[in-house]
C-alpha cells in the first residue's frame, strides 16, 4: 500500500496514553506531528478529512484515499502532501468501497486531469452577517450615532439599512437621543460570556445528534432538516430505520424511535453532503464511457464496465437527460448536482413532495402525464425558483434570530440553490422512456 513499512500506527489514541517508548509520546494537541512524524522513519497517519486543513506533517510518501472527496480542491489538498522532496512525485491511491464511490472518484479524477478546480466564490447574500456586524460595531463603540453608523460600512450602508430598522424595532438595538446601544434582545441571545457569540461569524457544521431515549445512535447530515417533507420523517442509521419524533433545533438533537421498513430519507456523513454540477456531470461522462487518465486496477475496470452495462441504459443518454417511468416513480435523470434541488422546487406539484434531493435525479409524480411534462418542461427555464426549506431550519443559520423570518429563510434557500446548474439541466434535450 505504501513504499514505507507502517511500523507504528496512530488510531485516535490520546497522546498521554501512548507508551513511554512510543514515538508519539511527545505529541501534544498543539503539535500533532512536530516530533513524532518528523523523526520517525516508518509510520502511518490515519486521519479524517481535517488533515487537508493545513496541519504540518512534512512530506508523505503516499496518500491512500478511502472512497472519494466531494471536490477537486479537497483532493488537491490531500495529494499535495506528497512529492515535496526532490526526485519524488505526487501520488495518491484511491480505495473505493462501493461502485457509487468508484464512479465519483472516476469523475473527480477526470476533472483533475483536465486542470479543472472549483472556483472560490463567496456565499450569496450573507444578511445574517450584516446583522452580526451591526451589533458588533455597536458593542465595540459602546454607542454609535443613528446617522453616523454608515461611516463604519465603507459605502455598503444601503444594504444594511433595512436590517438596522429591524434590529431597532425588535429590541436588539436601543435608540435614545440619536444614539444606538446594544439592546435587551441582543443581550438575551448573544450576551453570554461577554458576547462571545458575536466575535466569530462561523460555526461548526450543524450536524444533529440522533438519540433513542438517552442512547446516542449517531449524527445526521445538516441537509436533512432543511428539506420540506410531507408525512413522517424517517432516516436510516446504525443499520436500521428510525422515525423522528422530535427535533430540538436549538441543541441540534433529533429524537427517534425504531420502525420497520426503510425511511424516506437517508442522513449522510460529512463527505456526502451533495456534489457540484461539474462533478456530477463528470460522473455522468464516466457512466457514458469516459475513463479517467489514471492507472486503474483490473477490478476497477471491471466494476466500471458493470456500471455502464447495468445503469447507463436507464440513467444516462449522450444526447441529453432521461425521463424514466419506474415501477414506483417517474425519475428525471438530470445529473445536475445536489444544489439543483432548485429543479424540484421549480416543477411545483409535478415533483414528488416526499423525496430527498439527490445529485443525479429528481423524482416526479408517478401519475405524471406526457402533456403535463411537456408543458412544465417548456416553462422551466423561465420559472426557476429557490428551493423550499423548512422554516425551523433557519435556527441553524448563525445570527438568524436577528433577522426577519422571511429574510432568514431566503438567505438559507439561496445557499441551497444552483441556478446555473439548474438552467443548464433545464435546457438539455430530454429523452422520455
Amino acid at each position: 500500500m505504501s513504499s514505507a513499512t507502517p511500523a507504528n500506527r496512530w488510531k485516535n489514541s490520546a497522546p498521554h496514553s501512548a507508551p513511554a517508548t512510543s514515538p508519539f509520546s511527545s505529541l501534544t494537541p498543539r503539535s500533532p506531528s512536530t516530533n513524532a512524524f518528523a523523526e520517525a522513519r516508518d509510520c502511518v497517519i490515519v486521519s479524517t478529512s481535517t488533515l487537508e486543513l493545513g496541519i504540518d506533517v512534512g512530506d508523505l510518501d503516499r496518500v491512500i484515499q478511502i472512497d472519494s472527496p466531494s471536490s477537486v480542491a479537497s483532493f488537491l489538498q490531500r495529494i499535495g502532501r506528497t512529492g515535496r522532496r526532490a526526485g519524488t512525485s505526487r501520488n495518491c491511491l484511491f480505495l473505493a468501497t462501493r461502485p457509487d464511490t468508484l464512479l465519483q472518484a472516476a469523475g473527480l479524477l477526470s476533472l483533475w486531469a483536465r486542470g479543472w478546480v472549483e472556483a472560490v466564490t463567496p456565499l450569496p447574500s450573507p444578511r445574517h452577517l450584516v446583522a452580526q456586524q451591526l451589533l458588533a460595531v455597536t458593542l465595540q463603540e459602546h454607542r454609535i450615532g443613528d446617522r453616523l453608523w454608515p461611516e463604519q460600512w465603507n459605502g455598503l450602508a444601503p444594504f444594511a439599512s433595512p436590517l438596522l430598522s429591524h434590529l431597532i424595532s425588535e429590541g436588539f438595538l436601543d435608540s435614545d437621543g440619536g444614539m444606538l446601544f446594544v439592546g435587551p434582545e441582543a443581550e438575551k441571545h448573544f450576551g453570554r460570556r461577554h458576547f462571545m457569540e458575536l466575535t466569530a461569524s462561523f460555526t461548526a457544521p450543524p450536524e444533529f445528534t440522533v438519540l433513542a431515549g438517552r442512547t446516542e445512535i449517531g449524527t445526521t447530515d445538516p441537509s436533512v432538516p432543511t428539506e420540506e417533507r410531507q408525512g413522517p420523517r424517517r432516516l436510516l442509521l446504525a443499520g436500521r430505520s428510525w422515525q423522528v419524533t422530535f427535533i430540538d433545533w436549538a441543541r441540534r438533537r433529533a429524537f427517534v424511535e425504531p420502525v420497520e421498513g426503510g425511511g424516506v430519507a437517508k442522513w449522510q456523513g460529512s463527505e456526502a453532503r451533495g456534489l457540484s454540477y461539474a462533478l456530477t456531470r463528470a460522473m455522468r461522462d464516466a457512466l457514458l464511457g469516459t475513463d479517467p487518465d489514471v492507472k486503474l486496477t483490473r477490478r476497477a475496470t471491471a466494476t466500471l464496465a458493470e456500471l455502464r452495462m447495468d445503469r447507463a441504459p436507464h440513467e444516462v443518454h449522450p444526447a441529453g437527460t432521461l425521463l424514466v417511468h419506474d415501477a414506483d416513480a417517474a425519475r428525471w435523470w438530470t445529473w445536475a448536482g445536489y444544489r439543483a434541488a432548485t429543479l424540484a422546487a421549480s416543477l411545483g406539484n409535478l415533483a414528488d413532495p416526499v423525496q430527498r434531493p439527490t445529485d443525479t435525479h429528481v423524482r416526479l409524480r408517478q401519475d405524471l402525464s406526457l402533456a403535463d411534462w411537456k408543458a412544465a418542461r417548456a416553462e422551466l427555464p423561465d420559472a426557476l425558483t429557490l428551493p423550499t426549506v423548512d422554516p425551523r431550519a433557519i435556527r441553524g443559520l448563525k445570527f438568524s434570530v436577528a433577522l426577519p423570518p422571511r429574510i432568514a429563510t431566503a438567505t438559507l434557500a439561496e445557499r441551497l440553490a444552483d441556478f446555473d446548474g439548474a438552467l443548464a439541466a433545464a435546457q438539455d434535450p430530454v429523452r422520455v422512456e
